[in-house]
Protein backbone atom coordinates (compact mmCIF):
# COMPACT_ATOMS: atom_id res chain seq x y z
CA UNK A 1 0.00 0.00 0.00
CA UNK A 2 1.01 3.22 -0.92
CA UNK A 3 -0.35 6.87 0.44
CA UNK A 4 0.21 9.88 -1.62
CA UNK A 5 -0.51 13.58 -0.14
CA UNK A 6 -1.81 16.28 -2.77
CA UNK A 7 -1.48 19.80 -1.67
CA UNK A 8 -4.93 21.61 -2.26
CA UNK A 9 -4.70 25.43 -3.91
CA UNK A 10 -3.79 27.58 -0.67
CA UNK A 11 -7.08 29.39 -0.55
CA UNK A 12 -5.87 31.99 1.98
CA UNK A 13 -2.73 33.31 3.55
CA UNK A 14 -0.81 30.13 5.84
CA UNK A 15 -3.86 27.84 5.22
CA UNK A 16 -3.36 24.67 3.14
CA UNK A 17 -5.54 21.37 3.15
CA UNK A 18 -4.48 17.86 1.55
CA UNK A 19 -6.37 15.13 -0.05
CA UNK A 20 -5.34 12.10 1.06
CA UNK A 21 -4.75 8.96 -1.78
CA UNK A 22 -4.14 5.09 -0.67
CA UNK A 23 -3.00 3.12 -3.96
CA UNK A 24 -2.74 -1.18 -3.68
CA UNK A 25 -1.63 -3.17 -6.31
CA UNK A 26 0.23 -2.39 -9.16
CA UNK A 27 -0.73 0.37 -11.86
CA UNK A 28 -1.31 -1.29 -15.18
CA UNK A 29 -1.70 -4.90 -13.74
CA UNK A 30 -5.69 -5.39 -14.47
CA UNK A 31 -8.51 -3.25 -13.95
CA UNK A 32 -8.25 -0.60 -11.61
CA UNK A 33 -11.19 0.49 -8.85
CA UNK A 34 -11.31 3.76 -7.45
CA UNK A 35 -13.52 4.33 -3.83
CA UNK A 36 -14.14 7.78 -2.66
CA UNK A 37 -16.17 8.61 0.52
CA UNK A 38 -17.59 11.45 2.27
CA UNK A 39 -17.67 14.02 -0.63
CA UNK A 40 -20.18 15.09 1.19
CA UNK A 41 -18.45 15.96 4.09
CA UNK A 42 -21.41 14.94 6.73
CA UNK A 43 -21.95 11.95 5.22
CA UNK A 44 -19.79 9.72 7.29
CA UNK A 45 -20.49 5.78 7.27
CA UNK A 46 -17.84 5.71 4.18
CA UNK A 47 -15.15 7.26 6.03
CA UNK A 48 -14.81 3.78 7.85
CA UNK A 49 -14.14 2.03 4.43
CA UNK A 50 -12.03 4.49 2.77
CA UNK A 51 -10.48 7.64 3.33
CA UNK A 52 -12.15 11.23 2.90
CA UNK A 53 -12.51 12.76 -0.46
CA UNK A 54 -13.24 16.59 0.59
CA UNK A 55 -10.72 18.11 3.45
CA UNK A 56 -12.30 21.28 3.18
CA UNK A 57 -15.99 20.41 3.67
CA UNK A 58 -14.63 18.16 6.71
CA UNK A 59 -13.50 21.30 8.15
CA UNK A 60 -16.82 23.71 7.89
CA UNK A 61 -18.46 24.00 10.72
CA UNK A 62 -21.02 25.97 11.69
CA UNK A 63 -23.10 27.04 15.54
CA UNK A 64 -21.75 23.35 16.04
CA UNK A 65 -22.66 21.81 12.88
CA UNK A 66 -21.03 20.55 9.91
CA UNK A 67 -21.42 22.19 6.70
CA UNK A 68 -20.08 19.46 4.35
CA UNK A 69 -22.93 19.49 1.22
CA UNK A 70 -21.54 23.07 0.00
CA UNK A 71 -18.55 25.11 0.32
CA UNK A 72 -19.23 28.16 2.19
CA UNK A 73 -17.16 30.26 -0.10
CA UNK A 74 -19.36 29.40 -2.43
CA UNK A 75 -22.49 28.05 -2.07
CA UNK A 76 -21.45 25.43 -4.26
CA UNK A 77 -22.19 21.42 -3.86
CA UNK A 78 -19.44 19.56 -3.54
CA UNK A 79 -20.70 16.81 -5.72
CA UNK A 80 -21.81 19.04 -8.72
CA UNK A 81 -20.02 21.57 -11.49
CA UNK A 82 -17.69 18.84 -13.18
CA UNK A 83 -16.27 19.41 -16.18
CA UNK A 84 -18.18 18.10 -19.08
CA UNK A 85 -15.01 15.58 -20.58
CA UNK A 86 -16.94 14.16 -23.57
CA UNK A 87 -17.51 17.70 -24.54
CA UNK A 88 -13.94 18.81 -23.58
CA UNK A 89 -12.16 16.09 -25.02
CA UNK A 90 -13.85 15.16 -28.40
CA UNK A 91 -12.09 17.66 -30.17
CA UNK A 92 -9.08 16.11 -29.05
CA UNK A 93 -9.61 12.44 -29.91
CA UNK A 94 -12.03 13.02 -33.47
CA UNK A 95 -9.39 12.30 -35.76
CA UNK A 96 -7.22 10.08 -33.50
CA UNK A 97 -9.87 6.91 -32.74
CA UNK A 98 -9.94 4.20 -35.10
CA UNK A 99 -11.50 0.23 -35.51
CA UNK A 100 -9.77 -0.62 -32.45
CA UNK A 101 -11.99 -0.31 -28.96
CA UNK A 102 -9.25 -1.12 -26.61
CA UNK A 103 -6.91 1.08 -28.32
CA UNK A 104 -9.64 4.19 -28.44
CA UNK A 105 -9.94 3.35 -24.53
CA UNK A 106 -6.05 4.26 -24.41
CA UNK A 107 -6.36 7.45 -26.95
CA UNK A 108 -9.24 8.76 -24.75
CA UNK A 109 -7.57 8.10 -21.33
CA UNK A 110 -4.50 10.15 -22.63
CA UNK A 111 -6.77 13.12 -23.73
CA UNK A 112 -8.96 13.04 -20.65
CA UNK A 113 -5.71 13.10 -18.39
CA UNK A 114 -4.12 15.58 -20.64
CA UNK A 115 -6.95 17.79 -20.47
CA UNK A 116 -7.27 17.68 -16.41
CA UNK A 117 -3.71 18.00 -16.63
CA UNK A 118 -3.45 21.60 -18.47
CA UNK A 119 -6.94 22.70 -16.25
CA UNK A 120 -5.24 25.58 -14.23
CA UNK A 121 -7.69 25.76 -11.13
CA UNK A 122 -8.21 29.24 -9.47
CA UNK A 123 -9.89 28.25 -6.01
CA UNK A 124 -9.68 25.83 -3.13
CA UNK A 125 -12.71 23.72 -4.63
CA UNK A 126 -11.48 23.97 -8.36
CA UNK A 127 -8.38 22.12 -7.20
CA UNK A 128 -10.15 19.78 -5.23
CA UNK A 129 -12.09 18.45 -8.12
CA UNK A 130 -9.25 18.29 -10.68
CA UNK A 131 -7.26 16.65 -7.78
CA UNK A 132 -10.24 13.93 -7.75
CA UNK A 133 -10.69 13.37 -11.59
CA UNK A 134 -7.08 12.91 -11.93
CA UNK A 135 -7.24 10.09 -9.50
CA UNK A 136 -10.25 8.75 -10.43
CA UNK A 137 -10.38 9.48 -14.68
CA UNK A 138 -8.31 6.53 -15.69
CA UNK A 139 -10.87 3.62 -13.74
CA UNK A 140 -12.56 1.04 -15.22
CA UNK A 141 -14.95 1.32 -12.10
CA UNK A 142 -15.45 4.32 -9.99
CA UNK A 143 -17.38 4.30 -6.09
CA UNK A 144 -19.08 6.82 -4.70
CA UNK A 145 -19.63 6.38 -0.90
CA UNK A 146 -22.60 8.58 0.43
CA UNK A 147 -25.38 8.56 2.73
CA UNK A 148 -28.78 9.94 3.29
CA UNK A 149 -30.31 11.91 6.44
CA UNK A 150 -32.41 8.79 7.30
CA UNK A 151 -32.24 5.68 4.58
CA UNK A 152 -32.07 2.22 3.55
CA UNK A 153 -28.85 1.38 1.44
CA UNK A 154 -29.47 2.48 -1.96
CA UNK A 155 -27.41 2.34 -5.24
CA UNK A 156 -27.41 5.16 -8.38
CA UNK A 157 -26.00 4.52 -11.33
CA UNK A 158 -26.32 5.63 -15.04
CA UNK A 159 -27.88 3.29 -17.16
CA UNK A 160 -25.08 2.63 -19.22
CA UNK A 161 -23.48 1.36 -16.19
CA UNK A 162 -25.71 -0.87 -14.91
CA UNK A 163 -25.37 -4.29 -16.53
CA UNK A 164 -21.69 -4.17 -15.17
CA UNK A 165 -23.16 -2.34 -11.74
CA UNK A 166 -25.52 -4.67 -11.23
CA UNK A 167 -23.63 -7.46 -8.98
CA UNK A 168 -22.70 -4.95 -7.02
CA UNK A 169 -25.54 -3.87 -6.03
CA UNK A 170 -26.53 -6.93 -5.16
CA UNK A 171 -23.78 -7.77 -3.24
CA UNK A 172 -24.98 -4.72 -0.85
CA UNK A 173 -27.85 -5.88 -0.35
CA UNK A 174 -29.52 -3.01 -2.18
CA UNK A 175 -33.31 -1.86 -1.00
CA UNK A 176 -33.51 0.75 -3.36
CA UNK A 177 -31.71 0.87 -7.00
CA UNK A 178 -32.31 4.32 -9.28
CA UNK A 179 -31.36 4.64 -12.55
CA UNK A 180 -31.22 7.62 -15.03
CA UNK A 181 -29.50 7.81 -18.88
CA UNK A 182 -28.65 11.69 -17.00
CA UNK A 183 -29.10 13.14 -13.80
CA UNK A 184 -28.02 16.36 -14.42
CA UNK A 185 -25.81 18.62 -12.58
CA UNK A 186 -22.42 16.97 -13.62
CA UNK A 187 -21.76 15.01 -9.88
CA UNK A 188 -18.61 13.17 -9.85
CA UNK A 189 -19.62 9.96 -10.79
CA UNK A 190 -21.60 10.89 -13.57
CA UNK A 191 -18.83 12.95 -15.24
CA UNK A 192 -16.44 10.21 -15.15
CA UNK A 193 -18.77 7.40 -16.81
CA UNK A 194 -21.08 9.73 -18.66
CA UNK A 195 -17.95 10.75 -20.88
CA UNK A 196 -17.73 7.30 -22.61
CA UNK A 197 -21.70 6.98 -23.61
CA UNK A 198 -21.79 10.80 -24.39
CA UNK A 199 -18.89 10.15 -26.96
CA UNK A 200 -20.11 7.08 -28.24
CA UNK A 201 -23.16 9.57 -29.31
CA UNK A 202 -21.35 12.77 -30.24
CA UNK A 203 -19.30 10.76 -32.40
CA UNK A 204 -22.36 8.61 -33.80
CA UNK A 205 -24.32 12.09 -34.58
CA UNK A 206 -21.14 12.83 -36.90
CA UNK A 207 -21.64 9.45 -39.08
CA UNK A 208 -18.63 8.18 -37.36
CA UNK A 209 -19.33 4.57 -36.76
CA UNK A 210 -16.64 4.06 -34.25
CA UNK A 211 -16.46 1.68 -31.29
CA UNK A 212 -16.38 3.09 -27.78
CA UNK A 213 -16.99 1.04 -24.70
CA UNK A 214 -18.54 2.51 -21.51
CA UNK A 215 -14.74 1.92 -20.36
CA UNK A 216 -15.42 3.57 -16.67
CA UNK A 217 -18.61 2.01 -14.63
CA UNK A 218 -19.68 4.68 -11.30
CA UNK A 219 -22.07 4.01 -9.11
CA UNK A 220 -23.12 6.79 -5.82
CA UNK A 221 -23.52 4.32 -3.36
CA UNK A 222 -26.19 5.73 -0.21
CA UNK A 223 -24.83 3.53 3.36
CA UNK A 224 -28.17 4.30 4.91
CA UNK A 225 -28.39 6.95 7.32
CA UNK A 226 -25.93 9.50 8.88
CA UNK A 227 -26.51 7.97 11.77
CA UNK A 228 -25.58 4.41 10.57
CA UNK A 229 -21.77 4.54 11.45
CA UNK A 230 -20.77 1.60 13.64
CA UNK A 231 -17.99 -1.19 12.90
CA UNK A 232 -21.13 -4.27 12.05
CA UNK A 233 -22.11 -1.84 8.99
CA UNK A 234 -18.94 -1.43 8.01
CA UNK A 235 -17.57 -4.49 8.13
CA UNK A 236 -20.46 -5.79 6.23
CA UNK A 237 -20.49 -3.34 3.66
CA UNK A 238 -16.34 -3.62 3.67
CA UNK A 239 -17.22 -7.69 2.68
CA UNK A 240 -20.00 -7.28 -0.15
CA UNK A 241 -17.63 -4.74 -1.89
CA UNK A 242 -14.57 -7.53 -1.67
CA UNK A 243 -16.89 -10.26 -2.43
CA UNK A 244 -17.88 -8.17 -5.76
CA UNK A 245 -14.27 -7.60 -6.29
CA UNK A 246 -13.13 -11.26 -6.30
CA UNK A 247 -16.82 -11.95 -8.28
CA UNK A 248 -15.11 -9.69 -11.23
CA UNK A 249 -11.53 -10.91 -10.95
CA UNK A 250 -10.15 -8.10 -9.16
CA UNK A 251 -8.79 -9.90 -6.19
CA UNK A 252 -7.55 -13.32 -6.07
CA UNK A 253 -9.72 -16.03 -3.79
CA UNK A 254 -10.22 -19.54 -3.57
CA UNK A 255 -13.88 -19.57 -4.81
CA UNK A 256 -15.60 -17.10 -6.88
CA UNK A 257 -18.44 -15.56 -4.67
CA UNK A 258 -22.05 -16.28 -5.82
CA UNK A 259 -24.09 -13.21 -6.46
CA UNK A 260 -26.90 -12.52 -3.98
CA UNK A 261 -30.51 -12.66 -5.22
CA UNK A 262 -31.78 -9.33 -5.49
CA UNK A 263 -33.32 -7.29 -2.75
CA UNK A 264 -35.43 -4.80 -5.12
CA UNK A 265 -35.60 -4.43 -8.75
CA UNK A 266 -33.97 -1.11 -10.48
CA UNK A 267 -36.41 1.66 -11.09
CA UNK A 268 -35.94 4.90 -12.97
CA UNK A 269 -34.56 7.77 -10.65
CA UNK A 270 -37.39 9.83 -12.73
CA UNK A 271 -39.65 7.56 -10.94
CA UNK A 272 -38.63 8.75 -7.61
CA UNK A 273 -41.13 10.49 -5.62
CA UNK A 274 -39.85 13.85 -3.44
CA UNK A 275 -42.66 14.54 -0.53
CA UNK A 276 -42.53 18.09 0.55
CA UNK A 277 -44.43 19.77 3.47
CA UNK A 278 -47.69 21.33 2.55
CA UNK A 279 -47.30 23.95 5.61
CA UNK A 280 -44.85 24.56 8.25
CA UNK A 281 -44.77 22.70 11.21
CA UNK A 282 -43.65 19.46 13.65
CA UNK A 283 -42.92 16.17 11.72
CA UNK A 284 -44.35 12.61 12.52
CA UNK A 285 -43.66 9.85 10.14
CA UNK A 286 -46.10 7.39 9.91
CA UNK A 287 -43.67 5.33 7.68
CA UNK A 288 -40.23 4.30 8.51
CA UNK A 289 -37.55 4.00 5.78
CA UNK A 290 -37.69 0.69 3.78
CA UNK A 291 -41.01 0.31 3.73
CA UNK A 292 -43.19 -0.57 1.00
CA UNK A 293 -46.08 1.95 0.12
CA UNK A 294 -49.07 1.90 -1.67
CA UNK A 295 -49.91 4.97 -3.46
CA UNK A 296 -52.41 7.54 -1.14
CA UNK A 297 -51.07 5.72 2.39
CA UNK A 298 -50.10 8.11 4.95
CA UNK A 299 -46.23 8.76 5.18
CA UNK A 300 -46.23 11.44 7.81
CA UNK A 301 -48.13 14.61 9.71
CA UNK A 302 -47.73 18.07 9.72
CA UNK A 303 -48.48 19.33 12.98
CA UNK A 304 -49.10 22.74 13.41
CA UNK A 305 -49.70 23.14 17.48
CA UNK A 306 -50.81 26.76 17.46
CA UNK A 307 -53.73 26.57 15.03
CA UNK A 308 -54.02 22.93 15.85
CA UNK A 309 -53.86 21.50 12.47
CA UNK A 310 -52.75 18.35 11.26
CA UNK A 311 -51.50 17.94 7.37
CA UNK A 312 -51.63 14.55 6.28
CA UNK A 313 -48.85 13.62 3.43
CA UNK A 314 -49.41 10.51 1.48
CA UNK A 315 -47.16 8.60 -1.24
CA UNK A 316 -48.41 9.38 -4.38
CA UNK A 317 -46.45 6.51 -5.91
CA UNK A 318 -46.20 2.70 -4.85
CA UNK A 319 -42.89 2.23 -4.03
CA UNK A 320 -40.27 1.60 -1.61
CA UNK A 321 -39.78 4.43 1.16
CA UNK A 322 -36.34 4.80 0.56
CA UNK A 323 -35.33 7.75 2.70
CA UNK A 324 -36.27 10.61 4.85
CA UNK A 325 -35.00 13.68 6.94
CA UNK A 326 -33.74 13.36 10.10
CA UNK A 327 -35.02 17.23 11.74
CA UNK A 328 -38.70 16.82 12.98
CA UNK A 329 -39.62 20.39 12.25
CA UNK A 330 -39.81 21.16 9.29
CA UNK A 331 -40.67 25.02 7.13
CA UNK A 332 -43.60 25.09 4.18
CA UNK A 333 -42.52 23.27 1.25
CA UNK A 334 -39.58 21.62 2.76
CA UNK A 335 -38.39 18.31 1.81
CA UNK A 336 -39.95 15.03 3.88
CA UNK A 337 -39.14 12.07 1.85
CA UNK A 338 -37.94 10.32 -1.23
CA UNK A 339 -40.24 7.01 -2.44
CA UNK A 340 -39.01 5.18 -5.69
CA UNK A 341 -41.77 4.54 -8.18
CA UNK A 342 -41.67 2.01 -10.86
CA UNK A 343 -42.90 4.61 -13.61
CA UNK A 344 -41.20 7.49 -15.12
CA UNK A 345 -42.79 11.13 -14.79
CA UNK A 346 -40.35 13.42 -14.10
CA UNK A 347 -37.95 14.74 -16.04
CA UNK A 348 -34.94 18.02 -16.63
CA UNK A 349 -32.70 17.90 -13.59
CA UNK A 350 -33.58 14.39 -11.22
CA UNK A 351 -31.11 15.53 -8.19
CA UNK A 352 -31.67 17.68 -5.30
CA UNK A 353 -29.80 20.64 -4.76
Amino acid sequence: MQRIDHPLLCASLGSQKTLSSFHFGTAGSGPKIYIQASLHAEELPGMLLVPVANPIGLAQRLDHKPMGRFELDTSENFNRHYPDLAAAVEPMVRDQLGPDATANVLTLRQAIAQFLTSWQPNTELQSLRRTLLLLAHDADYMLDLHCDCEAVLHFYTEEACWPQLAPLAHFLKAQTILLAKNSGQQPIDECLSGVWWQLAERLKARGLELPVPQACCSTTIELRGELDVSHTWAQTDAQAILNWMQFIGVLACPQVPEVPAPQCQATPLAGSETLHAPAPGVVVFAAQVGQQLQAGDLVAEVIDPIANQVHRVTAGVTGCFYARIRDRYITSGGELGKIAGAQAFRSGELLGA
